[in-house]
C-alpha cells in the first residue's frame, strides 16, 4: 500500500525529488515494485495489460505521423487561419477547427503542431496570443470528448467497456459542440479586446510544405481507417492494418517513423496497468464505490483525480468500479476525464505543450489566468455532460 501511495505521489508530480524519472518510468518502477513485493505476478502483471489498448494507440500514433509528414495537419490550420483577418473569426475558426480534427486524431499531435502557428499568427497581426492559445488548447480537449480515438484515455475506456466508436460517436458529439460554444462564449467575455469583426492588415503566410503522394495515401488509409471504425469493425486490428498500409507504402524510412512513436505513453500505459491491478487485489478502492455510484460523485471524482494524478492513472484506477455494461457510468467517466484537462495547467499534456511553447516565444500564461479561464468552463462542461448522459443521452438509445 505504500508503495503504491508513493507511486501515484509521484505521478501526480510528475517527478521524484531527487530523481531523474519521468512518469512513465515512475510508473515502470512502481509496477517492478508491486510484483518485487509478490503483489502481483509477472504472469498476473502481463495479462492485466490490454492489448487492444496498447496496439490502438500505437497505431494511432503511426497514422499520426504520416498525415504530419504530409503536411495534413499545418494545411488545414493554416487554410483555416487564413480564412478570415478579424481577431474574433480568427478565434472562431481556431476553436471549431481545433475541436474536430481533435475528434479524429490524437489531441496531443495537433497541439504540437498548431501552437507555432498560432504564436506566428497573432504575432504577425499584432493580436495577443493568449486567448489564442487557449482557445487553442481548451478547444482540442473538449473536441477530443466526441469520438474514440480522440485521446488515450478515450482509447481505454471503448477498450474496457466494449462501447462501440459508433455510439460513442452519437452520445457524445453534441458534448463536445456545447462545449466548444461555451468556450466561445466565456472567451468572449474574459477577453474584450477579441470582440473585433474588423479585419486586421493583410499578413503574409509562410509558404506551406507539403509532401502532396504522402498526403493524399495518408488521407485515403486514415479515411477508410475511421470508416471501418464507424461500421463497428474492431478497433484495434482496424488502427494495425492501416498504420501497416502506411508503413509499406508511404515512401518514409520506416524506422524514421517507429523513431517518433511516443514510446513513453505506451511504458506509461503499462505500468499504470499493473499498478491497477496490484490495487485490485489489495481492494484498496472499494470504499469509494458508493461514490461512484452516484453519476455527481463519479464526475466529481473523476475532475478531482485527473488534476491530481493526470486523466488515464484517473480512468484505470476507477474502471474496475464500473459494470462493465452501465454504458452511461463510462460516457460520464470519459467526458470528465478529458474535460478535466481544462481545469488547471497541469490537467493535461496539451495544456504544458501550449505553455512551454509561448513561452520559448516569449508570452507568460501563468497558472493563476489559465485558471480563470480554465475552472468555470471545466464545471460547466462536466455539467453539460452529466445532464447529457443521464437525462438526453438516454432516449438516444442508451
Amino acid at each position: 500500500m505504500l508503495v503504491l501511495g508513493i507511486t501515484y505521489l509521484g505521478l501526480a508530480m510528475g517527478q521524484w525529488p531527487g530523481l531523474s524519472l519521468n512518469r512513465a518510468a515512475i510508473a515502470l518502477v512502481g509496477a517492478a515494485a508491486v510484483m518485487g513485493l509478490g503483489v502481483v505476478t509477472l504472469p498476473q502483471a502481463w495479462q492485466a495489460i490490454d492489448p487492444t489498448t496498447i496496439v490502438f494507440l500505437f497505431s494511432l500514433m503511426i497514422v499520426n505521423l504520416y498525415l504530419g509528414y504530409g503536411g495534413f495537419f499545418n494545411l488545414v490550420l493554416q487554410q483555416m487561419l487564413g480564412l478570415t483577418r478579424s481577431p474574433w473569426g480568427l478565434l472562431v475558426l481556431l476553436s471549431l477547427g481545433s475541436g474536430l480534427l481533435s475528434a479524429f486524431f490524437l489531441n496531443d499531435t495537433l497541439v504540437l503542431v498548431g501552437t507555432p502557428l498560432v504564436l506566428a499568427m497573432t504575432t504577425a497581426l499584432n493580436l495577443n496570443p493568449i486567448p489564442y492559445l487557449l482557445a487553442l488548447a481548451g478547444a482540442t480537449n473538449i473536441g477530443s470528448v466526441a469520438t474514440l480515438s480522440g485521446n488515450p484515455q478515450n482509447i481505454l475506456i471503448g477498450s474496457l467497456s466494449g462501447i462501440s466508436y459508433g455510439l460513442f460517436a452519437r452520445q457524445l458529439a453534441p458534448v463536445a459542440i456545447l462545449g466548444i460554444v461555451i468556450q466561445l462564449t466565456w472567451l468572449w467575455w474574459l477577453y474584450p479586446e477579441i470582440r473585433v469583426w474588423e479585419p486586421v492588415p493583410v499578413v503574409v503566410l509562410s509558404k506551406l510544405r507539403l509532401l502532396q503522394p504522402l498526403l493524399t495515401k495518408s488521407l485515403w488509409v486514415a479515411g477508410l481507417m475511421l470508416a471501418g471504425f464507424m461500421v463497428g469493425l474492431p478497433l484495434g486490428p482496424v488502427a494495425l492494418t492501416a498504420a501497416a498500409v502506411l508503413l509499406v507504402i508511404g515512401g518514409i524510412k520506416a524506422e524514421r517513423v517507429l523513431r517518433q512513436v511516443d514510446g513513453m505513453l505506451l511504458l506509461l500505459f503499462a505500468g499504470l496497468f499493473i499498478l491497477t491491478q496490484a490495487t485490485r487485489h489489495l481492494n484498496l478502492l472499494e470504499s469509494l464505490t458508493p461514490v461512484v455510484a452516484n453519476p455527481w460523485g463519479l464526475a466529481g471524482l473523476t475532475v478531482v483525480l485527473s488534476n491530481l494524478i493526470s486523466n488515464i492513472p484517473a480512468v484505470l484506477l476507477l474502471a474496475p468500479l464500473i459494470a462493465p455494461d452501465d454504458t452511461q457510468a463510462w460516457l460520464l467517466l470519459a467526458t470528465s476525464a478529458t474535460l478535466a484537462g481544462n481545469l488547471s495547467l497541469f490537467g493535461s499534456v496539451a495544456n504544458l505543450i501550449v505553455v512551454e511553447a509561448a513561452r520559448s516565444k516569449g508570452h507568460h500564461l501563468s497558472f493563476r489566468e489559465h485558471l480563470r479561464f480554465g475552472l468555470p468552463l471545466t464545471l460547466i462542461t462536466v455539467g453539460l455532460a452529466h445532464v447529457w448522459v443521464y437525462n438526453v443521452g438516454i432516449f438516444r438509445g442508451l
